[in-house]
């Protein structure tokens, strides 16, 4: 059976050790998202992550205080963890060119180190190995991980409804005493060249600024 490229990367995650046993149904509802000053704020599971604004909205619709009519979410929780994702207007899960999501899971004995990893093994298992790569925006400074780059020049051929068609991926990561969170956008595109970043799906300088302002911006706390 053909799985999607979400199936196969979450069931990779998942035996990679980021989530935590036991399982329990996810459940999907309207996401606890508003917005406050120039920013979204994320409120589930005994967390608030506040998130700056999806990149590709524009100067007057960031200014609008209301985006959340601009944009399409997808959202499903459980006790043990969250999903939210955001795609442009007249894009969804089953088909989007940009990606903007975050994820929060009870597992807060996990270093994030070992959470990065798992990571990194969920997304190389959805991408052809001689067309993967990974990258680091700057050095790690203690237990604050610098962000993480991903470059998949061609998604597997098993991957359902994803022939010729590949992707790139910025993620940064938070903590607290009671979990851990990563924050992250992906653009789709065709397949391309991993060392001709011309061909990517989005220039350099694009990823290098979302990756700045994930690091910079998004931030992890302890519900009130």
């Amino acid at each position: 059976m053909a799985l999607s490229r979400k199936q196969l990367c979450i069931a990779m995650m998942v035996s990679g050790l980021m989530a935590v046993a036991p399982a329990v149904a996810q459940v999907a509802s309207e996401p606890p998202l508003s917005e406050v000053g120039n920013g979204l704020v994320l409120a589930t599971n005994g967390h608030s992550f506040r998130l700056p604004l999806p990149d590709w909205l524009t100067p007057a619709e960031r200014l609008s205080g209301n985006v959340t009519p601009l944009v399409e979410t997808s959202f499903v929780s459980d006790a043990n963890q969250a999903l939210l994702e955001i795609y442009p207007k007249g894009e969804s899960q089953a088909a989007w060119q940009t990606l903007y999501g975050a994820r929060i899971t009870l597992e807060a004995s996990r270093p994030l180190t070992d959470y990065r990893s798992a990571v990194m093994y969920g997304y190389s298992q959805t991408c052809k190995p001689e067309l993967t790569g990974f990258f680091q925006f700057g050095d790690d400074e203690g237990d604050q991980l610098a962000p993480l780059g991903f470059v998949c020049g061609a998604y597997l051929d098993r991957l359902a409804g994803h022939a010729g068609d590949g992707e790139v991926m910025v993620m940064s990561f938070s903590k607290t005493e009671k979990g851990v969170a990563i924050v992250y956008q992906e653009w789709r595109g065709p397949v391309f060249d991993p060392s001709k970043p011309e061909t990517w799906p989005v220039s350099p300088e694009a990823l290098q600024a979302r990756a700045d302002q994930l690091q910079a911006e998004a931030t992890l706390s302890l519900a009130d």
